[in-house]
Protein backbone atom coordinates (compact mmCIF):
# COMPACT_ATOMS: atom_id res chain seq x y z
CA UNK A 1 0.00 0.00 0.00
CA UNK A 2 2.91 2.34 0.79
CA UNK A 3 4.41 1.65 -2.66
CA UNK A 4 1.06 2.36 -4.34
CA UNK A 5 0.67 5.61 -2.40
CA UNK A 6 4.18 6.71 -3.42
CA UNK A 7 3.40 5.95 -7.07
CA UNK A 8 0.20 8.01 -6.86
CA UNK A 9 2.17 10.93 -5.41
CA UNK A 10 4.75 10.72 -8.19
CA UNK A 11 2.04 10.55 -10.85
CA UNK A 12 0.37 13.62 -9.33
CA UNK A 13 3.68 15.51 -9.36
CA UNK A 14 4.23 14.54 -13.02
CA UNK A 15 0.77 15.76 -13.99
CA UNK A 16 1.43 19.06 -12.23
CA UNK A 17 4.74 19.54 -14.06
CA UNK A 18 3.16 18.78 -17.42
CA UNK A 19 0.05 20.86 -16.74
CA UNK A 20 0.98 23.58 -14.25
CA UNK A 21 -1.96 25.41 -12.68
CA UNK A 22 -2.73 28.86 -14.05
CA UNK A 23 -4.51 31.69 -12.23
CA UNK A 24 -5.52 34.90 -13.97
CA UNK A 25 -7.00 37.79 -11.98
CA UNK A 26 -8.70 40.50 -14.04
CA UNK A 27 -10.13 43.72 -12.66
CA UNK A 28 -11.04 45.13 -16.08
CA UNK A 29 -13.26 42.44 -17.63
CA UNK A 30 -16.28 43.16 -15.40
CA UNK A 31 -17.42 46.57 -14.23
CA UNK A 32 -18.61 45.47 -10.78
CA UNK A 33 -16.51 42.43 -9.83
CA UNK A 34 -13.02 40.97 -9.94
CA UNK A 35 -12.79 38.00 -12.34
CA UNK A 36 -10.65 35.06 -11.25
CA UNK A 37 -9.87 32.29 -13.76
CA UNK A 38 -8.41 29.03 -12.52
CA UNK A 39 -7.10 26.31 -14.86
CA UNK A 40 -5.44 23.16 -13.52
CA UNK A 41 -5.36 19.37 -13.69
CA UNK A 42 -8.61 17.91 -12.40
CA UNK A 43 -9.13 15.74 -9.32
CA UNK A 44 -12.05 14.97 -7.03
CA UNK A 45 -12.69 17.78 -4.58
CA UNK A 46 -10.70 20.46 -6.37
CA UNK A 47 -13.76 22.70 -6.87
CA UNK A 48 -14.38 22.70 -3.12
CA UNK A 49 -10.73 23.50 -2.42
CA UNK A 50 -10.79 26.51 -4.77
CA UNK A 51 -14.08 27.82 -3.33
CA UNK A 52 -12.73 27.28 0.17
CA UNK A 53 -9.72 29.52 -0.52
CA UNK A 54 -12.02 32.31 -1.72
CA UNK A 55 -14.55 32.13 1.12
CA UNK A 56 -11.78 31.95 3.73
CA UNK A 57 -10.80 35.43 2.50
CA UNK A 58 -14.41 36.57 3.13
CA UNK A 59 -14.94 37.21 -0.58
CA UNK A 60 -18.44 37.18 -2.06
CA UNK A 61 -18.87 34.98 -5.16
CA UNK A 62 -21.52 36.65 -7.32
CA UNK A 63 -21.12 34.48 -10.43
CA UNK A 64 -19.27 31.31 -11.31
CA UNK A 65 -18.85 29.06 -14.34
CA UNK A 66 -17.35 25.61 -13.83
CA UNK A 67 -16.26 23.03 -16.38
CA UNK A 68 -14.22 19.92 -15.58
CA UNK A 69 -14.92 17.28 -18.21
CA UNK A 70 -11.93 15.05 -18.78
CA UNK A 71 -8.66 15.64 -16.98
CA UNK A 72 -8.76 19.44 -16.88
CA UNK A 73 -10.51 21.84 -14.53
CA UNK A 74 -11.51 25.36 -15.67
CA UNK A 75 -13.30 27.82 -13.40
CA UNK A 76 -14.30 31.47 -13.64
CA UNK A 77 -15.40 33.32 -10.51
CA UNK A 78 -16.73 36.88 -10.22
CA UNK A 79 -15.94 38.05 -6.69
CA UNK A 80 -16.26 41.17 -4.56
CA UNK A 81 -15.29 42.13 -1.04
CA UNK A 82 -17.83 42.32 1.77
CA UNK A 83 -18.83 45.86 0.69
CA UNK A 84 -19.54 44.81 -2.90
CA UNK A 85 -16.37 46.36 -4.32
CA UNK A 86 -13.72 44.86 -6.57
CA UNK A 87 -10.79 43.19 -4.83
CA UNK A 88 -7.79 45.52 -5.14
CA UNK A 89 -5.73 44.66 -2.06
CA UNK A 90 -2.36 43.43 -3.38
CA UNK A 91 -1.87 41.16 -0.37
CA UNK A 92 -5.16 39.34 -1.00
CA UNK A 93 -4.58 39.07 -4.75
CA UNK A 94 -1.06 37.70 -4.19
CA UNK A 95 -2.42 35.16 -1.67
CA UNK A 96 -4.99 33.94 -4.24
CA UNK A 97 -2.29 33.52 -6.88
CA UNK A 98 -0.03 31.60 -4.50
CA UNK A 99 -2.86 29.46 -3.09
CA UNK A 100 -4.37 28.47 -6.43
CA UNK A 101 -1.38 28.75 -8.74
CA UNK A 102 1.70 26.62 -9.54
CA UNK A 103 3.24 27.07 -6.07
CA UNK A 104 0.19 25.79 -4.24
CA UNK A 105 -0.03 22.30 -2.74
CA UNK A 106 -3.61 21.01 -2.77
CA UNK A 107 -2.38 17.58 -1.77
CA UNK A 108 -1.25 18.91 1.61
CA UNK A 109 -3.53 18.69 4.60
CA UNK A 110 -3.53 22.45 5.15
CA UNK A 111 -6.89 22.87 3.46
CA UNK A 112 -8.12 19.30 3.57
CA UNK A 113 -10.38 17.74 6.13
CA UNK A 114 -7.51 15.63 7.42
CA UNK A 115 -6.03 16.58 10.77
CA UNK A 116 -2.84 18.62 10.86
CA UNK A 117 -0.94 18.27 14.16
CA UNK A 118 -0.90 21.40 16.32
CA UNK A 119 0.58 22.17 19.71
CA UNK A 120 -1.14 25.55 19.88
CA UNK A 121 -4.49 24.16 20.98
CA UNK A 122 -6.61 21.07 21.48
CA UNK A 123 -9.54 20.59 19.10
CA UNK A 124 -12.82 19.36 20.57
CA UNK A 125 -15.70 18.22 18.32
CA UNK A 126 -19.16 17.86 19.85
CA UNK A 127 -22.41 16.55 18.40
CA UNK A 128 -25.66 15.83 20.19
CA UNK A 129 -29.30 16.73 20.65
CA UNK A 130 -29.99 20.44 20.85
CA UNK A 131 -31.50 21.71 24.09
CA UNK A 132 -31.63 24.92 26.14
CA UNK A 133 -28.49 25.73 28.06
CA UNK A 134 -26.25 23.27 26.22
CA UNK A 135 -23.63 25.82 25.16
CA UNK A 136 -23.66 27.32 28.66
CA UNK A 137 -23.18 23.90 30.26
CA UNK A 138 -20.38 22.89 27.89
CA UNK A 139 -18.59 26.20 28.52
CA UNK A 140 -18.98 25.80 32.29
CA UNK A 141 -17.47 22.29 32.21
CA UNK A 142 -14.47 23.52 30.19
CA UNK A 143 -13.92 26.38 32.64
CA UNK A 144 -14.15 23.94 35.57
CA UNK A 145 -11.51 21.78 33.85
CA UNK A 146 -9.25 24.84 33.52
CA UNK A 147 -9.58 25.03 29.74
CA UNK A 148 -9.66 28.33 27.88
CA UNK A 149 -11.78 28.50 24.72
CA UNK A 150 -9.74 30.44 22.16
CA UNK A 151 -12.11 29.85 19.24
CA UNK A 152 -15.33 27.99 18.59
CA UNK A 153 -18.15 27.67 16.12
CA UNK A 154 -21.54 26.25 17.04
CA UNK A 155 -24.36 25.31 14.66
CA UNK A 156 -27.85 24.05 15.41
CA UNK A 157 -30.27 22.52 12.92
CA UNK A 158 -33.30 20.29 13.09
CA UNK A 159 -33.01 19.57 16.86
CA UNK A 160 -29.30 18.69 16.47
CA UNK A 161 -26.24 20.65 17.61
CA UNK A 162 -22.60 20.51 16.53
CA UNK A 163 -19.57 22.45 17.71
CA UNK A 164 -15.86 22.66 16.97
CA UNK A 165 -13.99 24.25 19.88
CA UNK A 166 -10.28 25.02 20.19
CA UNK A 167 -9.08 25.12 23.78
CA UNK A 168 -5.80 25.66 25.60
CA UNK A 169 -4.57 24.87 29.09
CA UNK A 170 -5.28 27.72 31.53
CA UNK A 171 -1.81 27.57 33.06
CA UNK A 172 0.43 27.05 30.01
CA UNK A 173 -1.64 28.60 27.21
CA UNK A 174 -0.77 25.58 25.04
CA UNK A 175 -2.53 22.42 23.89
CA UNK A 176 -3.58 19.88 26.51
CA UNK A 177 -1.56 16.69 26.08
CA UNK A 178 -2.06 14.69 29.28
CA UNK A 179 -3.98 11.51 28.26
CA UNK A 180 -5.82 11.21 31.59
CA UNK A 181 -6.95 14.83 31.45
CA UNK A 182 -8.09 14.47 27.84
CA UNK A 183 -10.05 11.36 28.79
CA UNK A 184 -11.69 13.28 31.65
CA UNK A 185 -12.64 16.13 29.30
CA UNK A 186 -14.25 13.68 26.87
CA UNK A 187 -16.13 11.89 29.65
CA UNK A 188 -17.61 15.02 31.24
CA UNK A 189 -18.52 16.66 27.94
CA UNK A 190 -20.20 13.48 26.71
CA UNK A 191 -22.26 13.40 29.91
CA UNK A 192 -23.34 17.00 29.27
CA UNK A 193 -24.32 16.21 25.69
CA UNK A 194 -26.39 13.22 26.75
CA UNK A 195 -28.14 15.16 29.51
CA UNK A 196 -31.00 13.26 31.08
CA UNK A 197 -31.59 11.30 27.88
CA UNK A 198 -29.05 8.49 28.08
CA UNK A 199 -30.26 7.10 24.74
CA UNK A 200 -29.68 10.33 22.87
CA UNK A 201 -26.89 10.19 20.30
CA UNK A 202 -23.91 12.20 21.55
CA UNK A 203 -20.27 12.25 20.52
CA UNK A 204 -17.11 13.97 21.74
CA UNK A 205 -13.81 13.82 19.84
CA UNK A 206 -10.60 15.37 21.18
CA UNK A 207 -7.51 15.76 18.97
CA UNK A 208 -4.36 17.84 18.49
CA UNK A 209 -5.15 18.94 14.99
CA UNK A 210 -6.34 21.66 12.68
CA UNK A 211 -9.31 21.09 10.42
CA UNK A 212 -11.34 23.48 8.30
CA UNK A 213 -13.98 24.28 10.91
CA UNK A 214 -16.94 24.99 8.66
CA UNK A 215 -16.40 21.98 6.44
CA UNK A 216 -15.97 19.82 9.52
CA UNK A 217 -19.27 21.10 10.93
CA UNK A 218 -21.02 20.13 7.71
CA UNK A 219 -19.52 16.66 7.92
CA UNK A 220 -20.44 16.26 11.59
CA UNK A 221 -24.08 17.26 11.07
CA UNK A 222 -24.32 15.14 7.93
CA UNK A 223 -22.97 12.11 9.86
CA UNK A 224 -25.50 12.94 12.60
CA UNK A 225 -28.25 12.77 9.92
CA UNK A 226 -29.64 16.20 10.69
CA UNK A 227 -31.17 16.18 7.20
CA UNK A 228 -33.80 13.66 8.36
CA UNK A 229 -36.70 15.80 9.40
CA UNK A 230 -39.84 14.78 11.24
CA UNK A 231 -43.05 16.04 9.67
CA UNK A 232 -43.85 18.18 12.69
CA UNK A 233 -40.44 19.85 12.44
CA UNK A 234 -40.62 20.83 8.75
CA UNK A 235 -40.12 24.54 7.99
CA UNK A 236 -42.63 26.62 6.09
CA UNK A 237 -42.41 25.87 2.34
CA UNK A 238 -41.85 29.58 1.69
CA UNK A 239 -38.65 29.47 3.77
CA UNK A 240 -37.24 26.27 2.29
CA UNK A 241 -34.79 26.42 -0.61
CA UNK A 242 -36.14 25.12 -3.91
CA UNK A 243 -34.01 22.09 -4.82
CA UNK A 244 -34.66 19.82 -7.81
CA UNK A 245 -32.75 16.82 -9.19
CA UNK A 246 -33.41 15.54 -12.73
CA UNK A 247 -31.50 13.15 -14.97
CA UNK A 248 -30.13 14.14 -18.36
CA UNK A 249 -30.01 10.63 -19.75
CA UNK A 250 -28.41 11.48 -23.11
CA UNK A 251 -25.30 12.81 -21.38
CA UNK A 252 -25.38 10.63 -18.28
CA UNK A 253 -25.62 13.56 -15.85
CA UNK A 254 -27.94 14.37 -13.00
CA UNK A 255 -28.83 18.07 -12.99
CA UNK A 256 -29.24 19.72 -9.59
CA UNK A 257 -30.91 23.13 -9.57
CA UNK A 258 -31.18 25.29 -6.46
CA UNK A 259 -33.05 28.54 -5.91
CA UNK A 260 -32.77 30.17 -2.51
CA UNK A 261 -32.26 33.47 -0.77
CA UNK A 262 -28.67 34.52 -1.26
CA UNK A 263 -26.26 34.78 1.66
CA UNK A 264 -22.49 34.62 2.23
CA UNK A 265 -20.80 31.21 1.76
CA UNK A 266 -23.86 29.66 0.11
CA UNK A 267 -21.80 28.23 -2.76
CA UNK A 268 -19.30 26.68 -0.33
CA UNK A 269 -22.09 25.00 1.64
CA UNK A 270 -23.66 23.30 -1.39
CA UNK A 271 -20.36 22.30 -3.03
CA UNK A 272 -19.13 20.95 0.32
CA UNK A 273 -22.17 18.72 0.66
CA UNK A 274 -22.04 17.40 -2.91
CA UNK A 275 -18.34 16.61 -2.47
CA UNK A 276 -18.78 14.85 0.86
CA UNK A 277 -21.67 12.84 -0.60
CA UNK A 278 -19.15 11.59 -3.21
CA UNK A 279 -20.59 13.43 -6.20
CA UNK A 280 -18.39 15.01 -8.88
CA UNK A 281 -19.39 18.39 -10.35
CA UNK A 282 -18.60 18.37 -14.08
CA UNK A 283 -20.27 21.64 -15.00
CA UNK A 284 -21.95 24.37 -12.99
CA UNK A 285 -23.49 27.79 -13.43
CA UNK A 286 -23.87 30.10 -10.42
CA UNK A 287 -25.70 33.44 -10.38
CA UNK A 288 -26.00 35.32 -7.07
CA UNK A 289 -26.03 38.95 -8.17
CA UNK A 290 -29.50 39.63 -6.77
CA UNK A 291 -31.30 38.79 -3.54
CA UNK A 292 -31.99 35.28 -4.87
CA UNK A 293 -29.22 32.84 -5.78
CA UNK A 294 -29.49 30.35 -8.64
CA UNK A 295 -27.18 27.31 -8.74
CA UNK A 296 -27.09 24.62 -11.41
CA UNK A 297 -24.83 21.56 -11.15
CA UNK A 298 -24.22 18.71 -13.61
CA UNK A 299 -23.09 15.82 -11.46
CA UNK A 300 -22.30 12.12 -11.38
CA UNK A 301 -21.51 9.91 -8.44
CA UNK A 302 -17.80 9.24 -7.99
CA UNK A 303 -18.44 5.76 -9.48
CA UNK A 304 -19.52 7.45 -12.75
CA UNK A 305 -23.29 7.00 -12.48
CA UNK A 306 -26.02 9.64 -12.27
CA UNK A 307 -28.66 9.54 -9.54
CA UNK A 308 -30.21 6.08 -9.91
CA UNK A 309 -33.37 6.00 -7.81
CA UNK A 310 -36.11 8.13 -6.27
CA UNK A 311 -34.69 7.37 -2.81
CA UNK A 312 -31.24 8.65 -3.83
CA UNK A 313 -32.80 11.69 -5.46
CA UNK A 314 -34.75 12.51 -2.28
CA UNK A 315 -31.65 12.10 -0.15
CA UNK A 316 -29.67 14.52 -2.34
CA UNK A 317 -32.47 17.08 -2.03
CA UNK A 318 -32.71 16.67 1.75
CA UNK A 319 -28.96 16.96 2.25
CA UNK A 320 -28.64 20.10 0.12
CA UNK A 321 -31.58 21.70 1.92
CA UNK A 322 -29.94 20.92 5.26
CA UNK A 323 -26.59 22.32 4.10
CA UNK A 324 -28.24 25.61 3.15
CA UNK A 325 -30.32 25.84 6.33
CA UNK A 326 -27.52 25.05 8.83
CA UNK A 327 -25.87 28.42 8.42
CA UNK A 328 -29.04 30.51 8.22
CA UNK A 329 -28.75 33.03 11.04
CA UNK A 330 -32.03 32.89 12.91
CA UNK A 331 -32.57 35.42 15.66
CA UNK A 332 -31.07 38.66 16.90
CA UNK A 333 -27.35 39.16 16.27
CA UNK A 334 -25.26 40.12 19.27
CA UNK A 335 -21.57 40.98 19.08
CA UNK A 336 -19.26 40.99 22.08
CA UNK A 337 -15.77 42.48 21.98
CA UNK A 338 -13.67 42.57 25.13
CA UNK A 339 -10.40 41.45 26.67
CA UNK A 340 -10.18 37.67 26.64
CA UNK A 341 -10.01 35.67 29.87
CA UNK A 342 -10.58 32.12 31.02
CA UNK A 343 -14.28 31.55 31.66
CA UNK A 344 -15.51 34.45 29.51
CA UNK A 345 -17.63 32.25 27.23
CA UNK A 346 -19.09 30.45 30.25
CA UNK A 347 -20.08 33.72 31.93
CA UNK A 348 -21.60 35.25 28.80
CA UNK A 349 -23.63 32.17 27.83
CA UNK A 350 -24.85 31.82 31.43
CA UNK A 351 -26.15 35.40 31.36
CA UNK A 352 -27.83 34.79 27.99
CA UNK A 353 -29.48 31.67 29.41
CA UNK A 354 -30.59 33.43 32.62
CA UNK A 355 -32.39 36.01 30.47
CA UNK A 356 -34.45 33.23 28.85
CA UNK A 357 -32.73 33.49 25.47
CA UNK A 358 -31.62 30.62 23.26
CA UNK A 359 -28.54 30.66 21.00
CA UNK A 360 -29.07 29.32 17.48
CA UNK A 361 -25.52 29.90 16.25
CA UNK A 362 -22.26 31.16 17.74
CA UNK A 363 -18.80 32.18 16.54
CA UNK A 364 -15.99 32.71 19.04
CA UNK A 365 -12.60 34.12 18.05
CA UNK A 366 -9.59 35.38 19.98
CA UNK A 367 -6.82 37.54 18.56
CA UNK A 368 -4.06 39.43 20.34
CA UNK A 369 -5.79 39.01 23.69
CA UNK A 370 -9.14 40.30 22.42
CA UNK A 371 -12.25 38.12 22.28
CA UNK A 372 -14.74 38.78 19.48
CA UNK A 373 -17.84 36.66 19.92
CA UNK A 374 -21.01 36.62 17.81
CA UNK A 375 -24.26 35.08 19.04
CA UNK A 376 -27.59 34.70 17.26
CA UNK A 377 -30.28 34.55 19.92
CA UNK A 378 -34.03 34.05 20.14
CA UNK A 379 -36.51 34.23 22.97
CA UNK A 380 -36.78 30.72 24.40
CA UNK A 381 -40.57 30.94 24.50
CA UNK A 382 -40.81 31.69 20.80
CA UNK A 383 -41.56 35.39 21.12
CA UNK A 384 -39.45 38.15 19.51
CA UNK A 385 -36.71 39.37 21.81
CA UNK A 386 -37.82 42.54 23.62
CA UNK A 387 -35.65 45.57 24.28
CA UNK A 388 -35.82 45.21 28.07
CA UNK A 389 -34.17 41.80 27.89
CA UNK A 390 -31.37 43.22 25.77
CA UNK A 391 -30.95 46.11 28.22
CA UNK A 392 -30.57 43.54 31.00
CA UNK A 393 -27.95 41.65 28.98
CA UNK A 394 -25.94 44.79 28.29
CA UNK A 395 -26.05 45.84 31.94
CA UNK A 396 -24.79 42.42 33.05
CA UNK A 397 -22.16 42.01 30.35
CA UNK A 398 -21.19 45.63 29.72
CA UNK A 399 -22.81 48.44 27.73
CA UNK A 400 -19.72 49.08 25.61
CA UNK A 401 -18.67 45.47 24.93
CA UNK A 402 -22.05 44.05 23.80
CA UNK A 403 -23.64 45.42 20.66
CA UNK A 404 -26.99 44.60 19.07
CA UNK A 405 -26.44 44.30 15.32
CA UNK A 406 -30.12 44.01 14.35
CA UNK A 407 -31.96 46.50 16.58
CA UNK A 408 -34.84 46.76 14.10
CA UNK A 409 -35.80 43.19 15.04
CA UNK A 410 -36.28 44.06 18.70
CA UNK A 411 -39.80 43.83 20.07
CA UNK A 412 -40.93 46.93 22.01
CA UNK A 413 -41.51 46.29 25.70
CA UNK A 414 -45.15 45.61 26.54
CA UNK A 415 -46.80 44.96 29.90
CA UNK A 416 -46.87 41.27 29.04
CA UNK A 417 -43.19 41.11 28.16
CA UNK A 418 -42.22 43.10 31.25
CA UNK A 419 -44.10 40.68 33.49
CA UNK A 420 -42.51 37.71 31.75
CA UNK A 421 -39.07 39.28 32.21
CA UNK A 422 -39.56 39.99 35.90
CA UNK A 423 -40.70 36.47 36.65
CA UNK A 424 -38.44 34.75 34.11
CA UNK A 425 -36.46 33.04 36.84
CA UNK A 426 -39.60 31.41 38.23
CA UNK A 427 -40.70 30.01 34.89
CA UNK A 428 -37.29 29.20 33.44
CA UNK A 429 -37.09 25.54 34.33
CA UNK A 430 -40.43 24.87 32.64
CA UNK A 431 -40.37 27.23 29.71
CA UNK A 432 -36.94 26.13 28.46
CA UNK A 433 -37.68 22.43 28.26
CA UNK A 434 -38.65 22.22 24.61
CA UNK A 435 -36.53 24.89 22.95
CA UNK A 436 -33.12 25.25 21.37
CA UNK A 437 -29.54 25.53 22.48
CA UNK A 438 -28.89 28.46 24.78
Amino acid sequence: MSFSHDMDDEYEKLRRRMNPPRVVIDNEACKNATVIRVDRANKHGILLEVVQVLIDLDLIITKAYISSDGGWFMDVFNVTDQDGNKVTDDGILDYIRKSLGPDSCFTSCMRSVGVKPSMDHTAIELTGSDRPGLLSEVSAVLTHLKCNVVSAEVWTHNTRAAAVMHVTDKETGCAITNPERLSRIKELLCNVLKGSNKFSGAKTVVSHGITHTERRLHQMMFADRDYERADDNAPDDKQRPNVNVDNWYDKGYSVVTIRSKDRPKLLFDTVCTLTDMQYVVFHANIDAEGPEAYQEYYIRHINGSPVKSDAERERVIQCIEAAIERRISEGLKLELCTTDRVGLLSDVTRIIRENSLTVTRAEVTTKAGQAVNTFYVRDASGYPVDSKTIDSLRQAIGQTVLKVKSPKDLKPVSQESTTRFLFGGLFKSKSLVNFGLG
